[in-house]
């Protein structure tokens, strides 16, 4: 699933006291996102072409597909084209059609709602929680009619949603749950691994990800009266993958599908990131963690809050973000960022805002929290090869801000801060 960035349009002439101040000038020279380089991927992309065996579910595949299921504990894994195509495939494999409903936050990019809508189901959106900004599972049972047929959580920024609680609704009310697992991949929930836990899962190796192959996904199966429909999903319905294990002596089109298969190559660059998993992570966090000592002292100013991690989750350290007390602070403190040559953004416009999601009959006020907080997000700049010195610069630039006003940029307001309690 890509992640939605919105562009802001600031002066183009470099600010000369951010250059003598030793911070970083326009164009932005730290980005909000750089890609990995595991190091094997060059190796791998040559052993393909090499071989001439270039199309889908070659050994690149398979060792993609086998990694990932003994790493996850997931019973079978399909790689494909996209964390969008999971998703797709995922809704399919409920049996959603007109008529039927599906939980879901607003609160996640389109992709999520698209694989609902693509069926003819209705999106049925629900608030986020306060501290980790996931479906606020206490506000599901509420939602289920008796048209509800699945539930779609979705782990933002790789912190995963309380699926002990919603499995537990899931498995009350007879609902399938599919875990967009876009940002999650390598992060647990009591030690159980993202996209494991539901019925089906949906991971993203989006070039924005932490494990990329620049477009990519994999569809995790945790139900094994499914997995020989996905195949035939994704074989363009015919049972082709029955006929490669030797299972019946041709293949023929018995389903609906289409061609959720990804290229060989992009399955040897993947298998380069995964083979670093730990690595990256690591990595990852050290970033995520030196933002928190840095930033500390501004949360005990009020001027901002920092994220937070629930202790029953593992997280992969997806994106580092803040909340700023209002939208204007957040978008003046946007546009300082960028003119210092930082690559700050804010974050997903909510589903139920949108035109789509207007088309569906939702309207602003219908889900405050969502509202609140994805108006005050901002994303800072993270990837493993972002230096020390470089998030002093983004921590100065962030200081000058609510120290005093800067380039004729209003100061942020002094209201004091939403805070919201968490709902029983």
């Amino acid at each position: 699933m890509r992640s939605s960035v919105v562009r802001v349009s600031i002066e183009s002439r470099k600010p000369a006291a951010a250059i003598s101040r030793g911070l970083p000038a326009c164009p932005a020279s730290i980005p909000l996102h750089q890609t990995f380089r595991a190091g094997n991927e060059m190796k791998y992309l040559s052993k393909v072409v090499a071989s001439g065996e270039i199309a889908s579910d070659g050994y690149f595949t398979r060792a993609c597909t086998q990694l990932l299921q003994s790493t996850f504990g997931t019973r079978k894994v399909l790689l494909v084209p996209s964390g969008t195509a999971a998703l797709e495939m995922a809704a399919l494999l409920c049996g959603l059609g007109a008529g039927d409903e599906v939980i879901l936050p607003s609160y996640s990019f389109p992709s999520t709602a698209n694989a609902v809508v693509r069926t003819g189901a209705k999106p049925v959106f629900v608030d986020v929680r306060p501290d980790t900004l996931n479906l606020d599972e206490r506000l599901v049972e509420a939602r289920i009619t008796s048209r509800t047929k699945a539930i779609f959580p979705v782990h933002y920024g790789g912190v995963s949603c309380d699926m002990d609680s919603i499995m537990s609704i899931a498995r009350k009310h007879g609902l399938l749950v599919v875990e967009d697992a876009a940002q999650a991949v390598n992060s647990r929930h009591r030690l159980r691994a993202c996209g494991s836990i539901g019925h089906f899962g949906a991971f993203s190796f989006h070039a924005t990800k932490d494990y990329t192959c620049g477009e990519g996904g994999a569809l995790c199966i945790n139900t094994p009266e499914m997995e020989g429909r996905a195949e035939i999903l994704r074989e363009k319905g015919t049972d082709r993958a029955r006929f490669l294990r030797g299972d019946v002596d041709k293949y023929t089109w018995v389903d609906i599908g289409s061609s959720y298969l990804p290229s060989e190559l992009t399955s040897a660059y993947l298998l380069a990131q995964l083979e670093a998993m730990d690595r990256i992570k690591s990595a990852r966090q050290v970033v995520y963690n030196r933002y928190l000592d840095l930033l500390a002292p501004l949360e005990e100013r009020g001027v901002l809050e920092l994220p937070k991690i629930p202790a029953e989750c593992d997280g992969n350290y997806h994106l580092f973000y803040i909340l700023l007390r209002d939208g204007a602070s957040r978008d003046c403190l946007l546009t300082h960022l960028k003119r210092l040559g930082i690559g700050a953004a804010f974050h997903f416009v909510p589903l139920h805002l949108s035109p789509m999601g207007r088309r569906f009959g939702y309207a602003k006020g219908d889900l405050p929290l969502t509202e609140d907080l994805s108006g005050r997000l901002l994303r800072l700049p993270l990837y493993p090869a972002l230096k020390a010195k470089q998030q002093k610069a983004v921590t100065q630039g962030l200081n000058e801000f609510f120290d005093r006003p800067v380039m004729g940029l209003k100061r942020p307001s002094q209201t004091a801060n939403i805070k919201w309690e968490l709902r029983a």
